[in-house]
């Protein structure tokens, strides 16, 4: 009977155990978890900030902002072939793709006609 004894012993020892890795992990986890939220938020705080500075700032430098004003220029460029290839307009005034005929932009609620060139 003693070795039925030393395997139950063996075997709540075992359970414990590996409950006491599961919580280390499950900690762990959470840890992580909570670094990388506290991360994304720091980074989107440096966003926009960086994004405010820029504003209130890029008439003032142009020299210091080229890159920013290149890479703008570029994206707005994209999306307008973009809109173009999906056969819709961009909204001027949030940059929203809009479907071609349409009165007013679906995001902003900006009134469009006469806004864009009509084809023919």
């Amino acid at each position: 009977m003693d070795i039925f004894d030393r395997i139950s012993d063996s075997l709540m020892s075992a359970g414990r155990t590996v409950s006491d890795k599961a919580k280390d992990l499950s900690g762990v986890a959470k840890l992580q978890y909570e670094i990388k939220l506290k991360e994304d938020y720091l980074n989107k705080a440096y966003r926009e900030l960086g994004k405010r500075y820029y504003d209130e700032h890029h008439e003032e430098s142009p020299e210091d902002f080229a890159e920013i004003d290149a890479a703008k220029e570029a994206l707005d460029d994209l999306r307008q072939e973009l809109s173009e290839k999906k056969g819709s307009d961009l909204c001027p005034k949030c940059g929203a793709s809009v479907p071609k005929g349409s009165d007013f932009c679906n995001r902003c609620g900006t009134k469009l006609n006469d806004m864009f060139e009509t084809e023919d």
